[in-house]
């Protein structure tokens, strides 16, 4: 009996060690994602000495910039559909969150590894100050959802309007949580999986969070495989999703003042639509809209649809 588990002891490590050696997928710098995921407008700013990958479009004369932040293992580009139509109108600045994109982990005057909603919320003021921005919308789906009205509480000063696209905040039960995440929750097969990234573990992942996974289209596997490899990012990964529940602070929710608009996907399995209701109830005078058909990241499953009621919220034709 023991030698037939010593048998089935070292094939298993066999049959580990090919799926590592086929998966191993090292991190890449970020001067190697520049030229097909960062071409103009893109451009780098520095931040207390954290450089940021940016992109500020639309009249620059415009007295109230939008701002729309990206959710967890996302980037800027998840936007390009709702700047493609606002821009024409409306100055709009998009960037990679610190851990995310190409702007890669915190660095600068940033404590490494301090991810937690607060952190960021004073990352994206200290942002608008060095854009020299005194007053913005702050639009934001997922995590960038809950960096938002952070910032709408810790500086109610510079948001004037707040876009909550499936955001986190209030404490929620997931129907569905994507592979990437779960494992990056896991100890020790988290530190592993630095070093690993199946594609289609990617694809699993975005047909998870797409309310129509048939919507999944290869360039955008393309894209957040190659940036998910950028150097650090899966560490920051682990590092956020390690903060996760105990830097939640739904009390805090109700503090927001802005006028609120909450959009939310039907089929978001990952935050459920109920939750837009809870937003609700705690934000005074917030409307909610619900998207049928979309997931967790309708702006950047459907970009029109999704930017429809924003578009009359916001007094954009």
């Amino acid at each position: 009996m023991k030698g037939m588990i010593r048998k089935l002891v070292g094939a298993l490590l066999i049959v580990t060690a090919g799926v590592v050696a086929l998966t191993r997928q090292d991190d890449r710098p970020v001067e190697t994602l520049v030229a097909r995921w960062a071409p103009p407008p893109s451009e780098f700013v520095e931040v207390r000495g954290q450089v940021v990958h940016l992109r500020d479009e639309g009249p620059r004369g415009d007295p109230l910039p939008i701002v729309l932040i990206h959710g967890t293992g996302a980037s800027l580009h998840t936007w390009e559909g709702w700047v493609a139509q606002l821009k024409t109108q409306r100055r709009v600045v998009t960037f990679d969150l610190p851990g995310f994109g190409l702007t890669g982990p915190f660095a600068g005057q940033y404590p490494s590894g301090d991810y937690r909603g607060d952190s960021y919320a004073r990352f994206v003021v200290d942002l608008l100050d060095r854009l020299q921005v005194q007053r913005v919308v702050i639009g934001g789906n997922s995590l960038g959802g809950e960096v938002a009205w952070r910032t709408a509480v810790l500086a109610p000063q510079r948001v004037e309007r707040l876009v909550l696209v499936d955001a986190s905040g209030p404490r929620f039960t997931p129907q569905v949580i994507p592979p990437g995440f779960a494992i990056a929750r896991v100890p020790v097969l988290n530190r592993v999986a630095e070093h690993l990234l199946p594609r289609s573990m990617v694809r699993a992942t975005l047909h998870s969070v797409y309310g129509d996974p048939a919507r999944v289209a290869e360039p955008v596997v393309d894209r957040y495989f190659d940036i998910t490899l950028r150097e650090g990012n899966r560490r920051a990964l682990n590092q956020r999703l390690a903060l996760l529940e105990s830097d939640l602070r739904p009390e805090l929710i109700g503090k927001v003042s802005q006028p609120t608009l909450i959009l939310w996907g039907e089929r978001d399995r990952l935050i459920p639509p109920q939750t837009a209701q809870l937003f609700a109830a705690s934000i005074a005078g917030s409307q909610v809209v619900v998207l049928p058909g979309l997931g967790h990241v309708p702006q950047e499953e459907d970009p029109q649809a999704s930017l429809a009621a924003a578009k009359a919220f916001l007094g954009v034709d």
